[in-house]
């Protein structure tokens, strides 16, 4: 009777664990189905956002139906089971499920910044500079990868505050370490915002043999080509104790 009891109770749990998987893939083509329709009204506006929100949730979206399917049918399929794996799934799901959400908010920064540099280089008289906009994705796309780290230790029950608190200390270290780099950092947000040149620009400098046209700004250095065609290599913290000469603004 015992036997029988167990066998009856094995076979309910197979079935309750085949019916989430099921039920995660009928999600995923009904979610596969709605956002391919959602892509073809996006694609009618002019809009851009909304474009960027279909196209960077396409794929966070299916892969966390199939997480959260997957991890909930090995659930119960563990059941009482005392392997220790089964213990760790809801933290697998709630890793997922944050490093999901990260994807989606850097793949919508991504598109965003791709639509705005193709529509300001079709434009004279835009307002931002294609370096400034990249400059902008990338410090918002390193801001959602810290946090998305933040998210993923307190999920795993780190202490957050400590982690902030030793990052404090250890950042005091690293900042004496590498206070070169740093300053190149701040020198590359500095062009962005005060945009003394631009991409495509002709500069020169009366205190440094510098001149040529931008064809790169990064964070740690900018790169001039010069009329002779050899590249210059300049690190951006020396922006800040030199003259720049900019004749393309004359």
């Amino acid at each position: 009777m015992t036997g029988l009891l167990d066998y009856v109770v094995t076979y309910s749990t197979a079935i309750e664990a085949f019916l989430v998987v099921l039920g995660a893939l009928f999600a995923g083509f009904l979610a596969k189905f709605f956002l391919n329709k959602a892509a073809r009204q996006a694609e009618k506006t002019k809009n851009h956002w909304d474009d960027a929100v279909v196209q960077a949730g396409r794929r966070p979206i299916s892969w966390g139906i199939w997480i959260v399917g997957i991890t909930f049918a090995a659930e119960i399929a563990g059941g009482d089971s005392p392997a220790e794996i089964f213990g760790y799934l809801s933290d697998v799901r709630n890793v997922a499920i944050v490093w999901l959400l990260a994807l989606f908010a850097m793949n919508f920064i991504r598109l965003i910044e791709r639509s705005l540099i193709e529509k300001n280089s079709a434009r004279s008289d835009a307002s931002l500079d294609i370096a400034t906009i990249a400059g902008l994705g990338r410090l918002l796309r390193g801001s959602v990868a810290i946090t998305g780290v933040l998210l993923v230790l307190q999920s795993l029950g780190v202490s957050v505050a400590g982690v902030l608190a030793f990052g404090g200390i250890g950042g005091i270290a690293i900042g004496f370490a590498a206070k070169d780099l740093l300053a190149n950092f701040f020198g590359g947000i500095m062009i962005h915002l005060d945009r003394p040149f631009a991409i495509g620009d002709w500069v020169s400098s009366p205190d440094r043999d510098i001149e040529g046209t931008v064809e790169h700004i990064g964070w740690r250095l900018t790169v001039i080509r010069s009329f002779d065609k050899r590249p210059i290599y300049i690190p951006n913290s020396l922006f800040t104790q030199i003259v720049v000469k900019n004749p393309s603004r004359m």
